[in-house]
């Protein structure tokens, strides 16, 4: 009797475990051009598909700083702005651009930014900007999931080169990568 009460509280230990744990992420055999950024390539599957499967899609998108001025500019001349407001704005850019964060995830609890923590690197493994973006909560976005975003300046790179960006879902114990054509 005391075996048997043994083995199925060890074959329960077992199970609770399995369950605990995540499974990883799948990849593309080749990095995949995000649609929304031209700058941006997925590497892990990370698409709309999954999103409502298990309500855990994150995505990223990249704006250099030329994109920023070029958008500040037509800004100044549809708002016709004063000098001073266009400089304050100006000096308020991040030079190295900036990274839109977006979770997407099943409940506003669940949709905390704080949970996500970023890293990029170069090729040769040089860590260049990590990152743990700060605490909110999602807005309804559809059926059950929400969505929340982040706009954070990004690091300025001497030469244009590609970034390693890994985005650590500490909720979800998994890692989005992702590709950046930093400039």
């Amino acid at each position: 009797m005391k075996k048997l009460f043994l083995l199925i509280t060890l074959l329960s230990s077992f199970a609770a475990s399995a369950q605990m744990v995540t499974p990883e992420r799948k990849r593309y055999m080749r990095p995949k051009k995000d649609e929304e950024c031209a700058l941006v390539l997925n590497v892990t599957k990370n698409t709309d598909e999954d999103s409502q499967k298990d309500a855990s899609m994150t995505r990223v998108a990249y704006r250099p700083y030329t994109e920023l001025v070029t958008a500040l500019n037509a800004m100044r001349e549809m708002n016709r702005w004063a000098d001073s407001t266009y400089q304050r704005r100006f000096k308020n850019l991040p030079p190295g651009g900036e990274l839109q964060v977006t979770m997407y995830r099943r409940g506003a609890q669940n949709a905390d930014p704080s949970a996500l923590s970023l890293k990029a690197s170069t090729k040769d493994g040089k860590e260049v900007f990590t990152q743990t973006l700060t605490a909110g909560t999602g807005r309804f976005w559809n059926q059950d999931q929400y969505k929340s975003e982040r706009v954070i300046p990004f690091v300025k790179v001497d030469a244009p080169q590609p970034l390693t960006l890994i985005i650590t879902d500490a909720k979800l114990k998994q890692d989005f990568e992702y590709v950046i054509n930093a400039q």
